[in-house]
């Protein structure tokens, strides 16, 4: 139970650690001389043996180049990484007891199917003769490794079917490529590499890490590059990230040649400064790669570790920003291969060996002398490199040869301890050993597991590294971070951003998008036919905003808030209503207040002075009652300031229509009063009658009862209510009394309106009685102004919004009934005060008598 909790624990440790491992870096001096021709194709057969073998009577052909540092087959490096694998299997007395590893290989790609069938049958026929040694044939399955190229590996695997010798199990280095996973037409392969599903999830992953979206694509037209290109479009898609360009190499070379032009320009007329590269190495892609960088086309390129020596023929200036990434699978350290390689020439130089692969070391930051590597000339590189403890790096290809080297190993071990039927091979018996062998689970010297039967079906994890390559044939390459898909989303990709720095001087890359980003106030405007990365900005409506990059919508603020200037952030609304403290507010109080007292002095001014002629000609009930009106009036405006309710909403209008309706018919009564007090000529008449029963009392009454009965119909139907307006001015979110039913509230008004007609139309025919006892001329003005107050009221009133709409409706208040109280009530008042002489009984008798 505990193995199986420390076990879960260590598979759960954040990618983070990985950071705690120190990255590789590696270095190579490249030949005076590049070979431009592709890898030719090799195969070993590897075999057991009795008794001891000397490594040397295997190596032989390979002592010449190197000490002569010229190399007379291309697939050294290969060859040597056999060499290398099979003697460290060789020393380890525990895994093959009484016997040893040899191999055989192939040297002439021209007769490369003749000889493969050579080399098989010699490992077949091979008697040995040592002493101590039970010399007799095992009768098990040969095993030939074959690569680095997928031809190679057919041609290895048609040979063995042509000749008719299928006791062969065939292991193959390089890339995996899906016709040599059919079962069916090759049972006994395997495919040391595995698939490459994740490649396209990881370097989608690092162009997301830069914020790239505009990359171009180079590949060959073949099963390989158009699987990949399928994985790359189903990632692209899901994370937003588009192809500037496809240039799908044709593997034809003639047919390559009438294009190449078209490939080029393609490359060059494009905005893109990132283009992965994928494909075979001795395909037309490495030609037209070749081509594009000899005429000076410059990228960052990403692509996978066996164009490593493609990408290593040109030399870059220290300043330029575009170098080379490459995901390699990850893998164990392996250590003392240059050892090996001393041993079997000790006076082989580093510039050879840094020639046959990249030589790799410790990247010590803090041994660096040099803050960037564009600050540093190629001399002082080095010296210093002199200084560093160097080892061989494997690559994909020698790691996969190494790898299959200790499987081999590991099957013969399996063998040797299971009983085997005596005699010649046999297809039944390669078959059943074939199945042991899927089986094989083991751990390499280098600390590397190796699961037979899920190496197939696992993905592979990524180290990535960044190339550069100086003047004078200086190669650096360092290992920047690491993809694993095992990990969570999100935690796949590690980068090591001190040693990008360091290298580089700064932690960012160069940019590779095909529109800048919209930023907060804008959003992304999509013009039809333009891929999901190619878009215009524009600015967000009208009260949206957007407070991230490349948004596809603006969102619009609630109603409660606007846009700021920029339309990057939601501002709340100010409340606006008629407060005291506004301007208008403080001058419509302070006249109500005037007003209310200048209403109340004439009423002090008329109670002390009840018994003057003139206060009793008047009629002192109706003057008390219109006074009375006019104070309520006055003071009506308190009701439209401030901060609207439901209860003052009510009251609002209510009260206005109540007094306002009071204060009309008591002039309309005293109107009345007047005619029927100059009509009156005898005691007996009837209209004394009248006079004397108070008619205006109940003038007032009838009139103030029909305007209440229309208010409780209002209130009944619709009342007024508050109204909270956010549309009509930007910024500010109104509040005002709604009016509810609006037939109703010009009803009230007009009921307004036809009481003040009727008053002006009888004070009009009473104009001309006496003047003494005649206010009728005071009582036609006063109407007269009254309803040009309220007839200009109503285009105003419609032509306002928010709070000026109730500045206008307390401001026809004020002065409709500042009309009233002014027109009837301050000449009179002159009078009293001023010209006490007039107002006796006397002056009213010489008048009327002359």
């Amino acid at each position: 139970m505990f193995t199986f909790i420390l076990l879960y624990f260590l598979l759960n440790i954040p990618l983070h650690v990985a950071s705690l491992v120190h990255p590789r870096c590696f270095w190579r001096m490249k030949q005076s001389e590049d070979k431009d021709g592709a890898l030719q194709p090799c195969a070993f057969v590897l075999d057991v043996f009795p008794g001891p073998m000397d490594i040397n009577d295997f190596i032989e052909p390979f002592k010449e180049p190197i000490v002569s540092t010229r190399t007379k087959y291309d697939n050294n490096q290969f060859s040597l990484a056999v060499a290398f694998s099979v003697d460290e299997v060789n020393r380890n007395p525990d895994l093959l007891p009484n016997m040893s590893l040899a191999f055989g290989y192939v040297t002439d790609s021209c007769k490369f199917m003749s000889q493969a069938y050579n080399i098989v049958q010699s490992s077949v026929g091979r008697h040995y003769n040592a002493p101590n040694y039970d010399c007799i044939e095992s009768g098990m399955c040969l095993v030939m490794l074959s690569g680095p190229n997928w031809e190679g590996s057919l041609i290895a695997g048609k040979a063995m079917d042509l000749y008719h010798y299928q006791q062969v199990i065939q292991l193959t280095f390089g890339p995996f490529h899906p016709i040599l996973s059919d079962h069916e037409q090759f049972p006994y392969l395997y495919q040391m590499t595995p698939k490459d599903t994740s490649l396209a999830q990881a370097m989608i992953s690092l162009i997301l890490h830069f914020s790239w979206n505009w990359v171009g694509l180079a590949i060959s037209d073949s099963d390989l590059g158009i699987q990949f290109l399928s994985y790359l479009r189903r990632e692209m898609e899901e994370n937003i990230v588009c192809l500037a360009f496809v240039n799908m190499i044709p593997v034809n070379k003639h047919l390559y040649m009438s294009r190449a032009e078209i490939y080029y320009n393609r490359i060059m007329t494009s905005s893109t400064n990132v283009v992965i590269i994928y494909g075979e190495t001795d395909s037309t892609l490495a030609i037209s790669f070749k081509m594009w960088e000899s005429l000076g086309i410059q990228r960052l390129w990403i692509t996978t570790s066996q164009w490593d020596f493609i990408t290593s023929k040109h030399d870059l200036t220290f300043d330029s920003s575009y170098r080379t990434l490459t995901f390699a699978h990850h893998h164990a350290e392996i250590f003392g291969f240059k050892k090996f390689l001393q041993t079997l020439s000790p006076l082989t130089p580093d510039e050879y060996l840094a020639s046959v692969e990249w030589m790799n070391f410790n990247c010590e930051v803090s041994a660096f002398n040099c803050r960037t590597l564009k600050n540093c000339s190629s001399n002082v590189y080095l010296e210093w490199l002199i200084l560093q403890t160097f080892d061989m790096a494997f690559n994909d290809a020698t790691y996969d040869i190494y790898d299959a080297v200790n499987i081999v190993a590991q099957f013969f071990h399996e063998m040797h301890l299971q009983p085997t039927d005596k005699g010649k091979r046999s297809n039944s018996n390669c078959l059943k050993q074939y199945s042991i062998f899927r089986k094989i689970n083991f751990t390499n010297p280098a600390g590397g597991k190796v699961k037979m039967r899920q190496k197939e079906k696992l993905q592979a994890e990524y180290d990535i590294f960044q190339i550069w390559n100086f003047p004078n044939g200086l190669g650096l390459k360092v290992k920047i971070g690491k993809f694993s898909p095992y990990f969570p989303h999100g935690q796949q990709l590690h980068l090591y951003e001190d040693i990008i720095e360091w290298a580089t001087g700064s932690r960012e890359m160069m940019s590779s998008v095909c529109s800048a980003d919209c930023g907060p106030g804008f959003r992304k405007f999509q013009q039809e036919g333009m891929t999901v990365c190619c878009f215009d900005c524009i600015p967000c409506p009208e009260n949206e905003v957007s407070n991230e990059t490349n948004v596809d919508q603006c969102v619009k603020c609630p109603e409660d808030k606007y846009s700021n200037a920029e339309q990057k952030e939601c501002i709340p609304k100010s409340v606006v209503f008629l407060t005291y403290e506004d301007p208008l507010g403080m001058a419509l109080t302070s006249m109500a207040l005037c007003f209310t007292v200048c209403t109340a002095a004439v009423l002090g001014v008329f109670v002390k002075h009840h018994d003057t002629p003139i206060v009793k000609a008047n009629n002192r009930s109706l003057s008390y009652t219109l006074l009375i009106s006019l104070l309520f009036c006055f003071l009506c405006p308190f009701l439209f300031i401030g901060h609207p309710n439901a209860a003052t909403c009510i009251l609002q209008q209510i009260t206005f229509g109540a007094v306002f309706t009071v204060a009309v018919s008591t002039v309309l009564a005293k109107t009345v009063t007047v005619v029927l007090a100059f009509k009156v000529t005898t005691p007996g008449r009837r209209m004394r009658s009248y006079l004397t029963l108070g008619a205006s009392k109940y003038i007032i009454a009838t009139c103030t009862l029909i305007q209440i009965i229309l208010c409780a119909i209002w209130l009944g139907i619709s009342p007024p209510s508050v109204s909270i307006d956010v549309h009509s001015e930007h910024g500010q979110i109104i509040i005002v009394c709604d009016k509810g039913s609006v037939m109703a509230f010009y009803c009230v008004l007009g009921y307004h309106g036809s009481l003040a007609f009727g008053s002006f139309v009888v004070a009009f025919l009473a104009r001309n009685l006496p003047d003494t006892f005649n206010e009728a001329k005071l009582l036609t003005f006063s109407m007269l102004l009254f309803c040009s107050v309220w007839v200009t009221f109503l285009p105003v009133y419609h032509s306002t919004k928010g709070k000026v709409m109730v500045v206008v409706e307390v401001f026809s208040i004020l002065v409709s009934s500042a009309g009233l109280l002014g027109c009837i009530f301050i000449p009179k008042c002159y009078i009293i005060l001023f010209k006490p002489e007039r107002n006796s009984l006397e002056k009213i008798r010489e008048k009327t008598s002359s």
